[in-house]
């Protein structure tokens, strides 16, 4: 089983995103926000001999999705896992979803360069679900299905776009909500401030670390 000292970290894509590897018991494990790159992902899941059990995405965003497709294909018994108000964003009608996403900000060019056709979600995440070790949160803000994924146990946070080292995510594509988000970093806040923060992009950090900018 994982602890904080294994769990493995892909920077992929224009954007830097972080594809987190958390291993788990008999050589599964979970991968989270497979933004990128996907033969760059499964050539680090062949180093570490490991195969996926489920795919989490924490939003549906494409620069968390974008490999999805590579990964779905090589682990197809490997479980989709997003929260409700994400799924539309996934499977064969998503694309006109995405370009939604970024038409606000001037983007739809960057979803169309981008765009691979995607598979559909095959686990839906909601407030309290349990996965592995981890207990599902749903923080809305960045978007409105953004999930972090919280062990207790291990003190260790995945926080998505909601919660970053010196950062939080951004509100202006759709489905983004500053109340919300708030909301949400204020129930993070209430963590053990030596909880280790695993975010969507950039280095770690920790609830006490960012609690108290």
């Amino acid at each position: 089983m994982a602890n904080s000292n294994s769990v493995y970290r892909i920077s992929v894509g224009d954007l830097g995103t972080n594809c987190w590897i958390v291993p788990q018991n008999g050589g599964e494990c979970l991968v989270l926000d497979p933004g990128a790159e996907g033969e760059k992902i499964l050539a680090r899941l062949a180093e570490l001999q490991l195969r996926p059990r489920y795919i989490i995405i924490t939003h549906a965003h494409l620069d968390h999705i974008a490999a999805l497709p590579e990964l779905a294909a090589a682990w197809p018994g490997a479980d989709i896992a997003v929260h409700p108000a994400e799924a539309a964003k996934l499977g064969p009608r998503s694309l006109e979803a995405h370009c939604e996403d970024f038409r606000d900000v001037g983007a739809v060019a960057y979803v169309e360069a981008m765009w691979k056709p995607l598979p559909e979600a095959s686990l839906l995440l909601n407030e309290g679900d349990s996965l592995g070790p981890f207990c599902v949160l749903h923080v809305p803000g960045h978007s409105s299905g953004s999930i972090a994924l919280h062990w207790e146990e291990q003190k260790i946070l995945f926080s998505g776009d909601t919660l970053f080292n010196a950062g939080v995510g951004r509100t202006d594509l759709y489905g983004g909500d500053l109340e919300l988000l708030d909301k949400s970093l204020s129930r993070l806040f209430t963590l053990p401030e030596d909880t280790e923060v695993y975010p969507g992009h950039g280095p770690k950090t920790t609830i006490g670390r960012e609690k108290h900018r």
